[in-house]
């Protein structure tokens, strides 16, 4: 299995993509590391053993451009399935193997896997929390899908998700997986560890809030764009969402 992970990252502060790459070379089977600039390469990269890309310009949307650009080249340099993992968020060692396991033990073919995530703070360690839509599974989180060939076809959906969109973009992608009924399993093993950045999960465990968290998505300005399309407008949108876009997506979007 030739297996790749996209990493789209912006400004993010060195000590956090140090993080990142150091778990994708720990991975316990070989995989190849996608590391996608959007618009503000940093240099050192080029040091580690990735395939370091660099655009041009940023993009504005979450690293929805970048993510996509990554996956489109891993797909078409004949990898076997593809992840993706933040520049602020790191992977166990067992991640990909752990994946593969569970695609390789479901009784019919999956077309994706979805890994579980736990929520840590900056020094590494976990908090106690689950939001959720972890507990129930409604929401996967960008660094929590895993690819595999049946879902290749849906990887250019990040890069001509309109904009607005992209606030939420794992939910719209997730939507038009489901959509298309496309087959997947949940891996039960916690190998995504996502830096938390939400405030209400600090206050709600009796900590401090720190520096870079920040508020809870507000959707009023996705949603005024949306009221201001007129039909064939949406009906656009729909097809570059890859499924109907209706805004029931919840207040709590960690």
């Amino acid at each position: 299995m030739n297996i790749a992970i996209v990493t789209p990252y912006y400004k993010e502060p060195r000590h956090m993509i140090e993080r990142c790459l150091r778990s994708v070379a720990a991975q316990d089977l070989p995989v190849t590391h996608f590391v996608v600039s959007d618009g503000h390469p940093q240099d050192w990269i080029d040091d580690h053993p990735v395939r370091h890309l660099r655009l041009g310009r940023s993009h504005g949307d979450y690293g929805n451009t970048p993510r996509a650009i990554g996956g489109i080249l891993a797909a078409s340099e004949g990898f076997d399935a593809i992840g993706f993992v933040d520049a602020d968020n790191w992977l166990a060692p067992d991640h990909a193997s752990s994946c593969l396991q569970v695609a390789a033990d479901a009784p019919e073919e999956l077309d994706y896997v979805v890994a579980s995530r736990c929520l840590a703070r900056d020094d590494g360690s976990t908090l106690p929390f689950l939001t959720r839509d972890d507990r129930d599974g409604s929401h996967v989180d960008t660094n929590c899908f895993f690819l595999l060939p049946g879902s290749f076809h849906t990887l250019g959906q990040w890069g001509v998700m309109p904009k607005p969109l992209s606030v939420i973009g794992d939910r719209i992608y997730a939507g038009s997986l489901r959509a298309q009924g496309l087959r997947s399993a949940r891996n039960p093993k916690v190998t995504v560890h996502y830096l938390c950045t939400w405030a209400f999960v600090f206050q709600a465990v009796g900590e401090p809030v720190p520096d870079y968290a920040k508020s809870s998505i507000n959707l009023r300005e996705t949603q005024a764009w949306w009221a201001s399309l007129d039909e064939r407008d949406r009906q656009i949108v729909d097809r570059l969402a890859a499924g109907a876009v209706r805004f029931n997506v919840s207040q709590e979007a960690a």
